[in-house]
């Protein structure tokens, strides 16, 4: 009696010898969220976004400058009184100064400036958190594919072997003359068939396993060997319906949060070009010293306040503003279509995760109901009753009702994954 491995376990399929430890989801999903190009990626562009806010920052406070010259000149400097001439400065003299500046108002310019990249930094915090949970999805995606094709090769496997014995039992039943040999090359013909269907699902392992190892920033051709994870080891947050879903998911979402961030930003934004319409206030002072005993005074002390104000910009301050209003318009555009968006993604996963639990209570009964059929038609065709025809289906009616079983778990375990992803929640946490 054939019989399949069909049920979900925690064994793994392993091909030659290794020495690769097995990696469980949860030790994946660290070293994928830690190392992923993707998360560098986006840490890098919210240190960028950390600096431009120190940046702005700095012009919150005064600016020092110091300076030194030393002056040499081919002339003496002089001045002609009458029939006089006097010198008025050395052919050789050094030169210093120190100066300090500082903007006393400006309409709130510099501190909305500094609030706009602080808050665009923060806003990229968020997109590392982003970017960490849908890494974590892809990874998990990719995991399953793995374990999928790994249980798409033992199906494979088991109808090579099957039609392999099959094949024996009609050459045996061909040479005593029982059968034709037509009923004996069908046989052989589907078992060249089954050989290459095992072929590709292993080229397919091969593939899944790359992808996975780019996940983890690995060697794409690191050897892979998985933990499988059980049915409803994943509670998914327990929704009860699609409704309670989409609220749970407009509340947990990072990215509605991020665009929150660049309205807020924009404002920002805003308060700084409208500044343009109105003064600049400012102080000054500074110390410099000039050798040059020919003056009164070599050194000298100042302080200035002032303003300044821009009293034509050819309407380019007019449309800036304008600029960043159309922008303001166009993320809340955006938060709206991406709300809508969202709701589809939750309802996606949410259907293909009822549906692939329909199919698991289907195909388990069937994957039975095929392997008694298959041992009622072997036995009817070493008997000489049943056909070859008959056997073949036979096999092929088990090999599709075991597909179906094991990819029908894991559709429901990648649906799971993504509706945790659709609903804000953090993945990372909810597969310790």
């Amino acid at each position: 009696m054939l019989m399949f491995l069909l049920t979900v376990s925690l064994s793994t399929v392993c091909y030659g010898e290794s020495n690769a430890s097995v990696m469980t989801i949860t030790e994946g999903l660290k070293i994928a969220t830690e190392n992923n190009h993707i998360v560098k990626i986006a840490t890098e562009d919210m240190n960028m976004s950390s600096a431009d806010a120190l940046i702005a920052k700095s012009r919150l406070y005064p600016s020092l400058n110091a300076s030194a010259s030393q002056t040499f000149l081919s002339n003496q400097p002089g001045a002609h009184f009458g029939p006089q001439n006097v010198n008025t400065a050395e052919k050789s003299s050094p030169a210093f100064g120190i100066n300090a500046y500082q903007t006393i108002y400006n309409f709130g310019a510099n501190t909305s400036r500094y609030e706009e990249f602080r808050t665009i930094a923060d806003s990229r915090k968020l997109n590392i958190d982003l970017m960490k949970n849908l890494v974590a999805l892809n990874f998990i995606i990719a995991y399953f594919d793995v374990l999928e094709s790994e249980k798409m090769i033992t199906v494979a496997q088991k109808e090579v072997e099957s039609l392999e014995s099959h094949v024996k039992v009609a050459e045996s039943l061909y040479n005593e003359g029982v059968i034709t040999k037509n009923d004996l090359l069908q046989g052989v013909v589907r078992l060249s068939d089954a050989r290459q269907r095992l072929l590709t699902v292993k080229n397919q392992r091969s593939v899944n396993a790359s992808r996975l190892n780019n996940i983890l920033s690995r060697k794409l051709n690191s050897e892979v060997r998985l933990e499988d994870v059980p049915l409803n080891a994943i509670a998914a947050n327990g929704f009860t319906t699609i409704e309670s879903a989409w609220e749970t998911a407009e509340k947990k979402r990072i990215e509605p949060a991020i665009i929150d961030k660049e309205l807020r930003a924009a404002d920002l934004e805003e308060t700084v070009k409208k500044s343009g319409y109105f003064p600049n206030f400012f102080a000054q002072a500074g110390y410099n010293y000039a050798e040059n005993r020919y003056q009164l005074h070599e050194d000298n002390w100042s302080v200035l306040f002032g303003m300044n104000i821009n009293l034509l910009s050819g309407g380019s301050t007019k449309a800036e503003v304008s600029k960043i209003r159309h922008r303001k318009q166009q993320l809340l555009e955006q938060r709206n279509k991406l709300v809508d968006d969202i709701k589809i993604e939750v309802e996606k996963y949410y259907l293909d995760m009822k549906n692939a639990a329909e199919k698991i209570l289907t195909t388990k009964d069937a994957v039975s109901q095929a392997e008694e059929n298959l041992r009622i038609n072997r036995v009817r065709y070493e008997e000489g009753i049943g056909t070859s025809t008959d056997v073949v289906d036979a096999i092929t009616l088990l090999t599709t009702a075991g597909t179906n079983y094991h990819r029908s778990g894991y559709e429901f375990k990648r649906a799971q994954a993504g509706l945790l992803y659709a609903t804000g929640a953090d993945i990372t946490k909810e597969y310790k």
